[in-house]
């Protein structure tokens, strides 16, 4: 399966605690990678500077789902059962 052109919910809804170029201290959930483009694009694909667990992030229909806004809820969901679990440890 290949990414859905323009979604980004991957980009956008999960936090990512690697350093990303523009983000030194990583990106908190909700917040759009500063390395979007406005067409929801990612300017460091392919390249070393792109974090390791973006590149290891692979799509599927679990995760994609039907449209950029059920995989952004999807992600979203997964963030807080996260989030959740990490508070009760």
């Amino acid at each position: 399966m290949e990414c859905r052109s323009g979604c980004a919910a991957c980009c956008i809804a999960p936090s990512i605690s690697s350093l990303i170029p523009g983000m030194p201290d990583g990106k908190p959930a909700g917040v759009r990678c500063i390395q979007l483009t406005k067409d929801n694009k990612c300017r460091i694909f392919g390249t070393k500077e792109r974090p390791i667990v973006c590149g290891s992030l692979k799509p599927s229909k679990e995760m994609c789902k039907n449209n950029a806004l059920e995989a952004y809820q999807y992600l979203e969901e997964l963030e807080e059962l996260t989030r959740v679990k990490k508070t009760n440890d």
